[in-house]
């Protein structure tokens, strides 16, 4: 692995992304289903969701915009997708069925966008990039799951519209190990900004002015 990191290194890949102000929190799909390793969680997924309690705390308190994202299906399937021939349990997503539901603890307030989708980004087909541009957003922290998943392919999209992105480690999460690891370095060396909640907490502080 070492001989594979001097690679990405000798070639410029990893080089550090400078944070900027303003800042926009982004949630990627910790609903009920992916909390519950009987449905699509499992691994890393029940402790990234208890860190992301306390950064979600710390987005509000420095009011940053906050988005959430949902898988939701039509109650008919008229939209069934390619994701979902892939994954097919999938189409159980409804709007009204609780898997579909934001967990508890993550719950949106008022003022904060629920975007609903049907495929893994948190962009495709979406309002998100025209609502953090209405904001002024230049960096999104992104937690969720799963970073193999719909974490990576929300960070590749924040990325192509102009946006840069900060993962926060561990704040997202898969259900399984090597995934989750191979999906951080890759996003690190690529896409974004990855760092550790408390790191990324203080280097956003440092970023936007001390507390702002």
């Amino acid at each position: 692995m070492h001989a594979e990191i001097e690679t990405y290194q000798r070639q410029g890949f990893g080089t550090a992304l400078e944070l900027r102000a303003p800042v926009g929190l982004l949630i990627v799909d910790f609903v009920n289903g992916f909390a519950d390793p009987a449905v699509f969680g499992g691994g890393n997924i029940p402790q990234a969701i208890d860190e992301t309690v306390a950064l979600l705390a710390a987005a509000r308190e420095r009011q940053w915009p906050v988005a959430h994202s949902r898988i939701v299906y039509a109650d008919d399937g008229a939209d069934h997708n390619i994701f979902s021939l892939k994954v097919p349990g999938m189409l159980t997503l409804k709007e009204d069925d609780p898997r579909s539901a934001i967990v508890p603890r993550l719950a949106p307030r008022p003022g904060e966008l629920v975007v609903r989708k049907t495929v893994p980004s948190a962009f495709f087909g979406t309002s998100l990039a025209a609502w953090l541009s209405q904001r002024g957003v230049q960096t999104l922290v992104v937690a969720g799951a799963v970073t193999s998943g719909c974490v990576r392919a929300s960070v590749v999209d924040a990325m192509s519209h102009g946006l840069r992105p900060l993962v926060v480690s561990d704040c997202v999460g898969d259900r399984a190990p090597d995934p989750h690891d191979a999906n951080l370095f890759d996003m690190a060396q690529k896409y974004a900004a990855v760092m550790k909640r408390d790191d990324a907490l203080a280097a956003l502080d440092l970023a936007c002015g001390a507390g702002a």
